[in-house]
């Protein structure tokens, strides 16, 4: 069986992951929803993609579509990823899943009793780099886990971005904080237990910087920050009590990216296996759908990704930590 995919929305990161749906056996890219028929019509024959609806409600009515990739601004990821989960879709929904613990709720509950697997796209978290750093960790080679430290900053000058809107779930802790956030998590195996954090806002209320400091039931503490307003950086690293692990460019590979393990006055570049971008991640929904496997980013992980995010934005307003 092939899964039959609809994009629902022609938001930009659609065009990252249609290769990836039509390099797998396992799947087919079949449809294309939009607000507006015109618009639908447009960006179907631009990726030639074979049907097309005027409208979400449309998609999801469909019996012949079985996943939908939900690319919706974020304030629409919640409402729109359980409406096609009662449609009987599966679903992969861009990050951040939801704007609240509560949200993250209403999807589980509407995984249940639909039948149907509902899934973040981290697309990080299904690449080989990923793992060879988690494998490094849990090793015990670097000892101990003192501290994980991250970043994720660009800058961001579209005018009318959504990114720039509150009423949109806009904001750099949403949009990009929230993946070294989700990288220290999954490498220390667990949410934060306490936060605090700094933000610079917009004059609309959106924060552009953020600054963070997490910790952890077992001691370690993670710092990172994100933001609209300085140059690209991404990276995370690890410091153990024997050793520092530094992970270049993690969350979407390419030719510069690394795995640098440092143990006393000893640099070493660890190998990991080439992998095209989001084959992943497609392929741990085809898993879930097909064959009834777990998807790798769970729904229980992705609350405590949102629930520690709610918390920092929390702890700015409040100007103190939060225990969650």
């Amino acid at each position: 069986m092939r899964l039959r995919w609809g994009l629902l929305s022609t938001a930009r990161i659609n065009r990252a992951l249609i290769p990836a749906i039509r390099g797998s056996s396992r799947s087919e890219l079949t449809a294309v929803a939009s607000r507006t028929p015109d618009r639908a019509r447009e960006y179907a024959a631009e990726w030639q993609i074979p049907r097309v609806f005027g409208s979400y409600e449309a998609m999801l009515g469909d019996p012949e579509i079985d996943v939908v990739y939900n690319s919706l601004p974020n304030h629409l990821h919640a409402e729109w990823t359980v409406r096609a989960l009662d449609a009987g879709k599966h679903v992969l929904c861009e990050k951040p899943l939801a704007l609240s613990v509560e949200e993250v709720d209403r999807i589980a509950e509407a995984s249940r009793r639909s039948g149907k697997a509902a899934a973040e796209a981290f697309m990080y978290r299904h690449h080989p780099l990923t793992h060879a750093a988690k494998a490094l960790v849990t090793s015990g080679r670097l000892g101990a886990i003192r501290s994980y430290r991250g970043s994720f900053t660009f800058t961001l000058t579209r005018e009318g971005d959504v990114r720039l809107d509150p009423a949109m779930g806009g904001g750099s802790l949403w949009d990009v904080g929230c993946y070294p956030l989700s990288y220290a998590n999954y490498l220390a195996g667990e949410a934060p237990v306490e936060v605090f954090a700094w933000e610079r806002h917009s004059d609309r209320g959106v924060d552009m910087e953020c600054f963070a400091t997490v910790r952890y039931a077992g001691g370690a503490v993670a710092q990172f920050d994100c933001g609209f307003t300085r140059p690209f950086r991404t990276d995370m690293e690890v410091v153990g009590a024997a050793g520092i692990l530094r992970i270049h460019r993690p969350f979407k590979t390419d030719d510069r990216s690394r795995l640098e393990l440092t143990l006393g006055d000893t640099v070493e570049d660890l190998p990991f296996a080439p992998d095209t971008l989001y084959a992943g991640e497609v392929a741990d929904l085809e898993a879930a759908a097909l064959d009834g496997a777990s998807p790798r980013v769970s729904l229980a992980e992705s609350r405590g990704t949102v629930a520690t995010i709610v918390a920092l934005h929390a702890s700015a307003r409040a100007g103190r930590p939060i225990q969650i």
